[in-house]
């Protein structure tokens, strides 16, 4: 399964699916989370409200409304207690989860991720960059004929390269 980093904005992605970086109410948020809600438009959130939440480490679908996507794939990232309180491996977790949920929509072989959890959430950018390369790599399916990490900043982009060159 091929996966490539790209630098840019997550909501102007042409894959199948894109995934959103969620709060566990899946409401409007910040960042990444806000951005989404923004472009997809306010359907977004009327469909986030009927899934009724979602649990740290897991993810829910919806459709993409105005995106380009025709699917946001909500992933709920832990918040960053110091990396003793199991973040990595809910962060893990919730890549496994979007590929799961990616699996079961129907025609959606390409995802586009964010770094989930490296905002508001606190988790350190390397550390979380290491741990959606692993987790993507170790997914190796058949299925995805394309999956996407999306860097927003330079900083984060620059180390998905480092990491994929590896």
């Amino acid at each position: 399964m091929p996966l490539r980093a790209e630098r840019g904005d997550v909501t102007t992605m042409t894959t199948d699916a894109i995934v959103n970086a969620a709060n566990t109410s899946l409401a409007p948020g910040g960042g990444v989370c806000g951005a989404i809600h923004r472009a997809a438009g306010p359907e977004l959130a009327l469909a986030c409200r009927r899934l009724g939440g979602c649990a740290t480490g897991d993810a829910k679908a919806t459709p993409g409304f105005e995106l380009p996507a025709r699917w946001v794939i909500h992933a709920v990232g832990p918040v960053w207690h110091g990396g003793d309180q199991g973040e990595s491996e809910l962060l893990a977790s919730c890549y496994r989860r979007c590929l799961e949920v990616a699996r079961d929509l129907p025609n959606c072989h390409s995802v586009a991720f964010p770094a989930i959890s490296t905002g508001i959430y606190g988790y350190p950018p390397r550390p979380a960059a290491q741990i959606a390369v692993t987790t993507l790599r170790a997914g190796d399916d058949a299925w995805f004929h394309d999956l996407v990490l999306v860097a927003f900043d330079g900083g984060t982009y620059d180390t998905y390269l480092e990491l994929l060159a590896t």
